[in-house]
This record gives structure tokens, C-alpha cells and sequence, in this order.
């Protein structure tokens, strides 16, 4: 019996041992809880990563969240990036596959007063005024390139759009689901163009994780895709109850724009009924891969069959 009793403690020992080392998966975002990352939060509220025998643990970002390195440093397990991040770390390296592309089309876009008469990308750049943006960004040295040479004056974008609100001669990098949806609001009449209009068009939103866990753990990997996948089909059916709950822990985002900005972003991420949520194609990487060898973003060609993979 006493032997008996030993031996039980000691099973019930090894089992809370293992059970206290058991550590939630953790998914890096890279900014603050917003209709972008409706999905993975939706997943979470109704319980798909459960179901698919997962814990997860979601963080929030910031401002330049190093979301890639964190994940290559081992900190996370999964992390969101945009795909011509995903290019450039492998250029440099970094043996990261993207697994789920949530935009389809590049939520990125350039805000002009309405007044101002611009009808694309190009009338702004080579009209007069200021354009303010960060110049380091990839598809801002696109630009330079494709539309050679650039008439606008071009400054540095600081955020926000307070300097864009005082003077209808400025125009402004913007997401189309956040920085116009704030000037409607304060009753400015603008145009937005998006940035995938002159032919950059990036993946973003993307979920990514190092391949060295794809090869270990591959049922894993297809889990978090599927629940991932389910809860983007629930968000982008009802949004509502979702918000509630990203509401609650961004509470700088009113309920309206929440509302308008998972209106506004539905069809750059379900842009074809045949198209399934958050699949890549090699075309469209090849075709980002050769326009950041082209912009010197990248020096050598990388192999674009391994960044990826559908589930």
C-alpha cells in the first residue's frame, strides 16, 4: 500500500509538473487591438482555437513592434507581419513561411482633399503641394521609381491628421480602414487612392511562424490555420460582437469606427466569393519579390516558393 501510495504521488507529481510547464502558444500582432485583426480575435472569443485543441495568447503591438525578430528570437510562436516583410527577412536570412494572408488587397493608400481634384496616384505625385509619408517605406521608393520623377514635395508623416486637417494643399499616407474614416468624421471631404492601384500590392495582415516549427509540428501549424480561417468567416459575417470585446481593450477606437472600419476593410479581404480567406499564390509573391529587387529594398533574388504555404 505504501508502495501504492509512492507511486501515485509520484504519477501525480510528473502530471502538475507537466501540466505547470504547458505555456499558451503566443501570436504577436503588430499594433493595438483594431478591425484588422478582427479574425484572430473572433477565433479566440468563440473558441476555434479551443476546438482545435490549442491555447493561445494574444498580444498586442505598437509603433514598430519588431514582430519578425521577436518570432525568430523565440519570444512568440506566431506573429503578424506584412508580406514584404516577409521578403526582406528572408533576403537577410530569416527562415520565416507565411501561412494566412488576411488583406488580399493592401489596405495602405494615399489621402487627398477632395477639392484638391486629384484622380490617382500620379496626379498627386507629380501635382504641386506636399505629400507626407514616411520615405523609407517600400512602396514610397515603388513610387520613385515607377512615377520618375516626382514633382509633389514630400515630408516626413508624423501620424494623425492634425497637419492634413489645417491645409487642403497636403496630402497624406493613410490605411483606407482608419486615417479617412477619422477625417469623414470630423466633416473633411477626401479621396483616397490606394496604393495597390499603381501595382504594389503586397500581402498583409499575414500570419506567419518559423518553418522549423512547420516541420515539427505541421498538424499544428494546419490547426492555427483552421481556426485562424473560422474566425475571419465569422468576423467578416458579424463584426459586432468581436468589436465589443477589441472595444473593451483599445478603448481609444469609438464603437462607429470600429463599425466602419470592418465595413471598410471587407472587401479588401474577401475580394471573391472562389477565393478562400487568407490564401497566397506564387504569382503574386514573385511579383513583390522581383519589385523589391528592382527598388534595391533586396539585393539578391530570393527563392519564392519557400515563403509560403497554403493549408
Amino acid at each position: 500500500m505504501r508502495l501504492m501510495s509512492i507511486v501515485s504521488l509520484l504519477v501525480l507529481s510528473i502530471l502538475a509538473s507537466a501540466s505547470a510547464s504547458a505555456k499558451p502558444l503566443v501570436l504577436a500582432l503588430n499594433w493595438k487591438p483594431e478591425p484588422q485583426f478582427g479574425g484572430f480575435y473572433a477565433a479566440q472569443e468563440a473558441g476555434y482555437f479551443r476546438e482545435n485543441k490549442l491555447d493561445v495568447e494574444i498580444i498586442e503591438g505598437g509603433s514598430g513592434t519588431p514582430t519578425i525578430q521577436m518570432l525568430l528570437a523565440g519570444r512568440v510562436d506566431y506573429a503578424i507581419v506584412s508580406g514584404d516583410e516577409v521578403v526582406i527577412a528572408h533576403a537577410r536570412g530569416g527562415d520565416i513561411v507565411a501561412l494566412f494572408a488576411t488583406y488580399q488587397v493592401n489596405p495602405q493608400g494615399i489621402m487627398t482633399h477632395a477639392s484638391r481634384g486629384f484622380e490617382s496616384i500620379e496626379d498627386v505625385v507629380h501635382g504641386d503641394g506636399v505629400l507626407l509619408w514616411q520615405s523609407g517605406l517600400p512602396y514610397s521608393q515603388f513610387f520613385r521609381m515607377k512615377y520618375a520623377p516626382l514633382k509633389v514635395t514630400t515630408a516626413p508623416y508624423l501620424g494623425g491628421i492634425g497637419n492634413f486637417r489645417n491645409d487642403t494643399k497636403l496630402s497624406q499616407q493613410c490605411f483606407v480602414t482608419s486615417e479617412p474614416l477619422e477625417a469623414k468624421a470630423v466633416g473633411l471631404k477626401v479621396k483616397t487612392f490606394l496604393v495597390a492601384e499603381s501595382g504594389y500590392n503586397p500581402y498583409t495582415t499575414v500570419l506567419v511562424t518559423r518553418r522549423a516549427r512547420l516541420a515539427q509540428s505541421p498538424d499544428e501549424v494546419k490547426r492555427m490555420v483552421g481556426a485562424v480561417r473560422a474566425g475571419w468567416k465569422d468576423y467578416l459575417s458579424d463584426a459586432a460582437p468581436t468589436n465589443r470585446v477589441m472595444g473593451d481593450l483599445n478603448k481609444a477606437m469609438s464603437a462607429e469606427t470600429f463599425s466602419a472600419s470592418a465595413a471598410a476593410q471587407y472587401s479588401l479581404i474577401q475580394t471573391t466569393a472562389e477565393t478562400e480567406l487568407g490564401s497566397m499564390t506564387l504569382e503574386r509573391w514573385q511579383t513583390l519579390a522581383d519589385q523589391l529587387l528592382a527598388i534595391d529594398v533586396i539585393r539578391e533574388p530570393v527563392k519564392v516558393e519557400t515563403l509560403f504555404a497554403n493549408f
